[in-house]
């Protein structure tokens, strides 16, 4: 008889999938095929919030165009790869840069319960993230909140209908995940004030892959 998977929360799935968790980095990238970070524009000087930030797959790169990133994850495993990340100066794909540490905060916090004040950020970033959320309405709220006027929300809702194995050094697991219609996620930001500036939806022959959403308070 087959092994059952088990299937986890995201803080307890994330720890343990946290030292291994950057192998799967070029499969997770290609689920938005470089069209995140564009739309962002500029961000030098710019205050980032990477909600779900992980082991610093987008708050790295934000960091450096200049922006000044606070990476929170409910995982506080994931986050220590970041501070490792930065200790040795090195980016994902083992090139040299010239991160500056005070440019990069962790924040171990919740995505519906953020720890900051409002208007606080210029932009808010969200990839892979709601996949994790049954409900992504308080979150976006808290986006909504945390945000200064006229401030950015750039946020990634995958098409996956059944969540995959992921993989730890004890074993496969399933972190507990929900998907989400694109049209919901929508209906969801405008009825929030949020006004929608692109809707961008990633396909790989055809099928769609993620939904990207820049969104301005």
């Amino acid at each position: 008889m087959a092994k059952k998977i088990k299937v986890l929360s995201s803080e307890e799935g994330y720890n343990l999938a946290a030292d291994v968790y950057d192998e799967n980095e070029n499969y997770l990238n290609s689920f938005e095929q470089g069209e995140l970070i564009p739309v962002l524009g500029a961000l030098a000087g710019k205050k980032v919030l990477d909600v779900g930030a992980g082991t610093g797959r987008l708050s790295l790169p934000l960091a450096n165009r200049g922006a000044v990133v606070t990476a929170l994850d409910v995982s506080p495993k994931m986050l220590e790869i970041i501070e490792k990340k930065l200790q040795r100066r090195v980016s994902n794909d083992g090139t040299r840069r010239d991160f500056v540490k005070s440019k990069i905060q962790t924040v171990i916090g919740e995505a519906e319960n953020l720890p900051f004040g409002n208007n606080t950020f210029d932009v808010v970033t969200a990839a892979f993230l709601i996949v994790h959320l049954k409900d992504p309405t308080r979150f976006f709220d808290e986006a909504y909140r945390v945000l200064k006027d006229g401030g950015k929300f750039v946020v990634t809702n995958i098409n996956q209908k059944d969540p995959p194995q992921v993989k730890t050094k004890e074993g496969n697991i399933i972190i507990e995940s929900f998907y989400h219609r694109p049209e919901k996620i929508i209906e969801i930001l405008e009825s929030l004030a949020f006004s929608i500036e692109e809707n961008i939806f990633v396909k790989e022959k055809e099928v769609l892959v993620s939904q990207i959403v820049l969104a301005r308070k």
